[in-house]
């Protein structure tokens, strides 16, 4: 039997972690920008003056760039996506990164033949998720209400910001622990799962 969720004909996807392979050091990418510990980097960099957060940015491009340039599908990505362009789905990425490196992802882990560009949402055209600003613009440009969307994520302010947005969330952890299953709609270990 489908999955139900295969018959929305919108889907939003989180970008690292969900459509690749999770290659991200985030405490490690701190400690380089010298950012504090407790706090996200994006949040960090938001707090700082413009003349401090500058130089920082640059230097998290800089890292962010490296990653994007190694990225692999995940197990199930390519299958997915074709399944979904087969049926007619428009296809969306909703990520914290930039929009360059969010090109680069794409073409490294070869998957940027699913999108369309306008359909590439990163921190530079968008408030981050958590807010759910990305999703709405994804939406309003497609012409789609939230019911008939879904956004799939492995991070929590993933599934908040598809919460917030009033789509479905599916949310994606390989170690099958789902901590913040409470925001999800469905759980899976792997993209994969969901054509099983």
């Amino acid at each position: 039997m489908p999955h139900p969720l295969l018959a929305r004909k919108y889907w939003i996807f989180d970008m690292d972690g969900t459509l690749t392979l999770a290659k991200h050091d985030f405490s490690a990418i701190r400690a380089a920008l010298g950012l504090p510990a407790h706090q996200t980097i994006l949040e960090s960099l938001a707090a700082l003056a413009p003349e401090q957060a500058a130089p920082i940015y640059a230097r998290l491009q800089a890292i962010e760039l490296e990653i994007a340039q190694v990225s692999e599908a995940a197990a199930g990505a390519h299958e997915l996506l074709q399944h979904l362009t087969a049926q007619g789905t428009r296809l969306g990425v909703l990520t914290r990164n930039s929009a360059l490196n969010t090109e680069v992802t794409l073409q490294a882990a070869g998957l940027a033949e699913y999108f369309e560009a306008a359909d590439l949402v990163s921190r530079d055209c968008a408030p981050p998720k958590p807010h759910p600003a990305g999703i709405q613009r994804l939406l309003a440009q497609w012409q789609a209400e939230p019911q008939e969307a879904v956004m799939v994520g492995d991070f929590i302010y993933d599934l908040q910001a598809g919460r917030a947005a009033g789509t479905a969330t599916l949310y994606i952890d390989p170690s099958a622990v789902f901590p913040e299953r409470e925001h999800a709609d469905y759980c899976v270990t792997s993209l994969a799962e969901l054509l099983a």
